[in-house]
């Protein structure tokens, strides 16, 4: 059995709104968007109150009413953070990580943190989702663009997530503790330089990225008990690069997926400069799946709620988007 922090009900800060009227929505919206300069929070007010099937009714009403595309139309009245925020709110979700990942292997670096968050943390159907999503906009596989962008076991494994074949089963305890066995014997590789690291590594890797959650947070548990170590904290002492971090994502999302957004909220805010692009990320595709258990996380980890995180690190119509998000305080 899943602890109770696992097994408990994954809650958004958004829902359809009640007593819903796209034309409505789409003439307000309009209405605020015509003549010389816009109505902002009025803007702000219907699209972060509305949930993302709601949304992609809007825009097929305001195409009818005013034969006008509405994504056009918003990003004539709003830019920067600002925009980031409500364009990604007006697309699909799968559309919307797809353009995140594109974004992320885009120009001369790659955002490897972009990547494993995304490709880390979504289930199978919402990877196959990206997949088709990704096709469709830029024509060509998500894989071929994680092949041509990363190299080595890094792309290797963001690839095997990418595929979206995890296991969906419960735990296998023999198995389990075979696999925590092969995963003794990689991290503990520095001990026995005899054995073969590459393959080692690799049927690590598969562990990691085809197992089931049920069944890997069995393998953690029989790490445990045959080393006296946490398998997260062997892996950071162990491993380094892209591979470790993607290793960690992993199992912090296994372990407990609204902590491991939780964190990455918090170091985007954490220090002088704002991360914006992935505190507007995480807000977007977490609002309507399991931002209120996010929330939780937050406020137990870091004695502060994430509305007074954002708060005291944003402002503007930009702090007023994320707050509404956001839902409320802790």
């Amino acid at each position: 059995m899943a602890k109770p922090a696992q097994g408990a009900k994954h809650r958004g800060s958004i829902h359809d709104f009640p007593g819903f009227d796209p034309n409505q929505d789409a003439e307000a919206l309009y209405t605020a968007m015509k003549g010389f300069g816009s109505d902002k929070e009025a803007i702000l007010d219907i699209i972060t109150s509305r949930s993302n099937r709601q949304r992609q009714e809007i825009c097929q009403s305001y195409k009818s009413l005013y034969g006008k595309d509405l994504m056009t139309d918003l990003k004539s009245e709003i830019s920067g953070d600002l925009a980031r925020l409500i364009l990604g709110l007006m697309m699909p979700p799968a559309h919307y990580d797809a353009k995140q990942l594109k974004k992320a292997m885009e120009g001369a670096g790659t955002d490897e943190k972009a990547l494993i968050e995304i490709l880390a943390t979504r289930t199978n159907a919402e990877i196959r989702a990206i997949n088709e999503a990704y096709k469709e906009d830029y024509h060509k596989s998500l894989e071929d663009a994680l092949s041509s962008d990363t190299s080595g076991h890094f792309r290797r494994i963001l690839i095997s997530l990418a595929t979206g074949n995890r296991e969906e089963g419960g735990e296998n305890l023999d198995q389990a503790r075979e696999d925590a066995q092969v995963a003794a014997e990689i991290l503990e590789i520095a001990d026995t330089p005899s054995g073969d690291k590459t393959s080692l590594e690799t049927r690590f890797m598969t562990i990691l990225c085809t197992r089931s959650y049920p069944h890997l947070r069995r393998v953690f548990q029989e790490f445990i008990k045959m080393t006296n170590y946490d398998v997260e904290h062997t892996i950071k002492k162990e491993m380094s690069g892209d591979v470790r971090d993607a290793f960690v994502a992993i199992v912090q999302s296994v372990k407990n997926k609204p902590l491991f957004f939780a964190d990455k909220l918090y170091k985007s805010m954490k220090g002088a400069g704002t991360d914006e692009k992935t505190l507007t990320r995480i807000m977007v595709s977490r609002s309507e799946i399991d931002l209120l258990n996010i929330r939780r996380e937050f406020i137990e980890k870091y004695d502060k709620s994430l509305h007074q995180a954002i708060e005291g690190d944003t402002s503007g119509d930009f702090l007023k988007a994320l707050l509404a998000l956001c839902g409320g305080e802790d």
